[in-house]
């Protein structure tokens, strides 16, 4: 078998179901063996960017990989953005690329980005983890397996791997041999931090009650969301999340307090910021800017900081961690949850008290700031009255992807999640019209699930064109644009700096839905609150690709008013 019937066999033996590519000169080998895979279909994007971005997706929403394809020199720097994405949020992404065959290395050969010429491999260096040149047969398998490893383990992320046409042809003996389960679900733990933790929590005195769990995305990738939720019920632990761990906690929960950080919750927020908490149980967050509300230290506990990540780099890189905890969240919660009988006793000893202490911090006030604009009648429409409504129409199980903008903040924090893996977003990096590509490779990975991708007219405008691939392929994705004519955020931001600054982030006002028509998909504007719902009901019953041009006033002001204070602050104490 040639080197592209070998890759291709490696993904299939591996689980993918998808490749996502756009064909080009230096990949042209790849074409026959995309043809004959049996087991695995090739999806053809309309631009190397969107194709990355769908294999981003893809491994988000299936908590595997995902794989794509282009061509070295343009094909690779279109995808720069989609790798810087991946590699910020950590989601494991394998990006190949055609090269020109070895004996054309800087001799003036058309399109020669090999380390002679562009060197796209040093480019991609600083995008990945691994970004690798295949000039010797002997080394395919050597390389792939290399690749795999390191895409896979902790942290996380994407790799290049690039491969010159003459490599490509290359007839190869050697078989895949699939890699062991332990790369995906690493069970490590640390048993000492987890004895330092009991000290903490069972002390000889007086035992700590206000105990609070933040939920990281390490929660998701260890697929801890059964035994996170088991041990806050055991031991009546309230629980809030980063905003890219959204639906690792059940957000109807009754211990739920829902987002801390940006687009945060206000159970969220008032409880760690209140200076009552105890102890602080961090479950894989880095605990980044948004994930703190700019390094808000009033969320530090007044005993310990208990830090749990399987990446040791991370704990201590914001706060001193009083019981860092290197391991899996998933096997740290249930070494917890089995330990000796007598600390669970002991533990479970205080959860009156901690069951009180949560039923006065949520009485204080309703969950979302600004409840009122979801019920508000206003035209041009109020993107929360939008985000209520959708998710009163959308079963409980629907995937939303969520992109850059100010509907991200609006999604945050009017939207609930249940379930790991079914809110999306890249939210360490926010390119613009990462959702719309991202969405068409999420549902490939999850396609019994209703997906409900929600992006701007500024996204749009940047891979909107992406929604020709849903309708080719009749990928039934619902694509909710939120057109307010104008880059919403920085507009919101521009408008206090006068009218001249303003206009130059303001948008002629598209009409995204005879746009969506003109590419095959069924489309309708929405402009009355009375209609959003009918209109949600039939994207939803249709079956096919759907695009919903929903026209919104963009003065209405983000729900991110705890974060932009503490932005403030943040300044104004530098």
């Amino acid at each position: 078998m040639k080197t592209t019937e070998y890759i291709l066999g490696a993904l299939r033996g591996e689980g993918l179901s998808h490749v996502f590519f756009v064909p080009g000169g230096l990949i042209d080998t790849f074409l026959p063996a995309f043809s004959a895979a049996a087991g695995i279909t090739p999806i053809v994007a309309a631009h190397e960017g969107g194709a990355a971005y769908m294999a981003d997706g893809y491994a988000r929403a299936s908590g595997h990989f995902g794989a794509c394809f282009a061509i070295g020199g343009p094909g690779i720097t279109n995808m720069a953005t989609a790798m810087a994405a991946a590699c910020t949020d950590q989601s494991p992404l394998l990006v190949i690329s055609g090269q020109v065959p070895t004996d054309w290395e800087g001799r003036g050969g058309f399109q020669d980005s090999s380390p002679a010429i562009l060197n796209d491999v040093a480019l991609c260096q600083s995008l990945t983890k691994s970004s690798l040149i295949v000039e010797n047969p002997h080394l395919v398998g050597h390389h792939v397996r290399e690749s795999f490893l390191k895409m896979l383990a902790s942290p996380q992320g994407p790799v290049h791997l690039s491969l010159p046409l003459d490599i490509q042809r290359t007839e190869l003996h050697l078989p895949w041999d699939r890699l062991d389960t332990t790369v995906y679900a690493p069970a490590c733990v640390d048993l000492p931090g987890l004895e330092r933790f009991w000290h903490i929590l069972l002390p000889e005195g007086e035992a700590p009650f206000r105990i609070v769990a933040l939920a990281g995305a390490g929660v998701e990738k260890s697929r801890a969301t059964g035994d996170l939720v088991a041990f806050a019920e055991r031991f009546e632990i309230p629980v809030a999340t980063t905003l890219r761990a959204k639906g690792v906690f059940p957000e109807d929960h009754r211990l739920s307090l829902g987002i801390f950080g940006y687009a945060g919750h206000r159970p969220a927020i008032e409880t760690l910021l209140s200076g009552e908490v105890e102890v602080l149980l961090v479950l894989g967050s880095g605990l980044s800017q948004r994930d703190t509300l700019f390094w808000d230290r009033k969320m530090l506990p007044s005993r310990a900081l208990v830090h749990v990540d399987l990446d040791p780099q991370v704990i201590g890189r914001t706060w001193h961690a009083e019981v860092p905890v290197v391991g899996d969240c998933r096997q740290v919660l249930s070494c917890l949850l089995e330990a000796e009988p007598q600390r669970l006793e002991r533990l479970a000893g205080t959860n009156q008290e901690r069951r009180a202490w949560l039923e006065r911090l949520k009485s204080s006030g309703p969950r979302c700031y600004d409840e009122e604009n979801t019920v508000s009648d206003a035209v041009p429409l109020h993107p929360a009255r939008v985000l209520r409504d959708l998710r009163r129409v959308m079963p409980r199980e629907t995937v939303l992807l969520v992109d850059s903008g100010a509907h991200r903040a609006f999604c945050g924090h009017y939207w609930e999640a249940y379930e790991p893996r079914t809110y999306l977003s890249a939210t360490n990096l926010g390119p613009m019209g990462w959702a719309i590509p991202a969405g068409i490779g999420a549902k490939l990975a999850r396609p019994e699930r209703p997906l409900v991708v929600v992006t701007g007219d500024g996204c749009m405008l940047m891979h909107g064109m992406e929604i020709q691939t849903a309708s080719r392929y009749g990928i039934p994705v619902i694509f909710v644009v939120i057109n307010n004519s104008a880059l919403g955020n920085v507009w919101l931001r521009a408008r206090k700096e006068g009218p001249g600054p303003a206009s130059l982030t303001e948008l002629p006002t598209h009409d995204w839905a005879g746009f969506a028509r003109s590419l095959g998909l069924a489309a309708a504007t929405v402009t009355a609150p009375a209609d959003l719902a009918p209109a949600f009901e039939k994207a939803l019953a249709a079956g096919s690709p759907y695009l919903l041009d929903v026209r919104c006033d963009r003065s209405f002001t983000t729900p991110v008013t705890p974060f932009s204070r503490a932005r403030q602050e943040w300044v104004d104490n530098d």
